[in-house]
């Protein structure tokens, strides 16, 4: 439980940051949706509110306890994951979401965070100088088997975020210069495979368009092209809160998720971007200082596995939605509308602010 010392120690900086990103994430989603009526605004307030409530359960338990539970809750997910080719529901064609009564959300954003909390504890009394064969292999077994229930849905977008996760632990357990060369040669090769017997064509098309968007501008260049028109158009203080007409209009896709940042870029231009890419570097920077302020092993992974996971997440978005990389239907945490989401997000910055809060405590 929290007690006065601990209360003391809660990084109160970081804390208010996230609760920003937050609301601006709600602003955003409601001028993105204000033509319906602006009820998923409303709905990812109420989210936000649950979300504030997981981060005080997260950070009311000891992240040492949190990390020996890490394997029953990990079987626990994977289950759940198992359980939506039964059970689940298709969701822009991926079958990746679970609903209980009226509740419903993808299993797979918590797991994300529940892979940090097993590979902390899996590296947490390891000594050895370098990763050792096993401990990779280990390493590989943890986070392959999320990501392949997750491509199965087919969810490529989300399968991708575990990545970091695992590089992430591999880093800081110390590679040998061979093994990084294995590892660049292995995904070299699951690459060409993958583009030819794994990647569904509109799959090669997006990846083809971040070349090229114009040679397919009403298909698989439309969600790029339209975004790009969006940002450009903002110009330096954009058209104004709820005067985009890319957003309004419904030209642009996806507007309340994975498009977000292109609704900010038409309505409040190069200044509200640069306000917000602040706002959302500084809460990064802090989250990454956390890292070493740690003061044991298990801290260390955690704080920075967790804090890799939503850097991952937010820079592969923006060069997204730029059509720097192909569309793969990553949101921005906190600012994408999406109660799994924000959970999962609240989940991982609870586990950071935990591991300060007693770091004298567990040394």
């Amino acid at each position: 439980m929290i007690d006065r010392v601990h209360l003391r120690e809660i990084d109160w900086i970081l804390t208010a940051l996230v609760v920003v990103n937050s609301l601006v994430g709600v602003l955003l989603i409601y001028s993105a949706t204000s033509a319906g009526g602006g009820a998923q605004a409303l709905k990812q307030l109420l989210w936000l509110g649950a979300g504030f409530a997981v981060f005080f359960l997260t950070i009311s338990i000891d992240y040492k306890v949190w990390m020996a539970f890490a394997p029953y809750i990990f079987g626990l997910f994977l289950l759940f994951m198992a359980g939506l080719f039964v059970f689940g529901r298709t969701v822009a064609g991926s079958r990746s979401w679970i609903r209980i009564a009226s509740v419903g959300g993808q299993p797979s954003e918590i797991a994300k965070i529940v892979v940090v909390l097993l590979l902390a504890r899996l590296f947490s009394e390891y000594r050895a100088p370098y990763a050792t064969t096993g401990m990779i292999a280990l390493s590989l077994a943890v986070v392959g088997a999320p990501i392949g229930l997750i491509l199965l849905q087919p969810d490529f977008g989300t399968a991708m975020c575990f990545l970091p996760i695992l590089f992430g632990a591999l880093v800081l357990a110390g590679l040998r210069r061979k093994t990084v060369i294995v590892f660049l040669v292995g995904a070299l090769a699951l690459g060409a495979i993958g583009w030819g017997f794994v990647l569904k064509d509109y799959q090669k098309k997006r990846i083809e368009t971040v070349i090229n968007p114009a040679q397919d501008p009403r298909g698989a260049g439309y969600h790029v092209r339209q975004s790009q028109i969006a940002i450009g158009s903002g110009g330096l203080t954009g058209k104004g809160f709820l005067k985009g007409t890319q957003s309004g209009l419904k030209f642009l896709p996806a507007r309340h998720t994975d498009f977000i940042f292109a609704v900010l870029g038409e309505e409040f231009g190069f200044f509200g971007v640069f306000v917000v890419l602040g706002l959302y570097f500084a809460m990064l920077a802090r989250m990454f200082k956390s890292v070493g302020r740690s003061r044991d092993r298990a801290g260390i992974y955690i704080t920075f596995l967790a804090a890799s996971v939503i850097a991952f997440q937010f820079l592969v978005n923006i060069l997204m939605i730029v059509g720097l990389l192909p569309i793969t239907g990553i949101p921005i945490p906190l600012l994408s509308y999406g109660g799994s989401s924000l959970f999962a997000t609240y989940f991982a910055v609870g586990l950071i602010v935990n591991v300060k809060m007693r770091r004298f405590a567990n040394v």
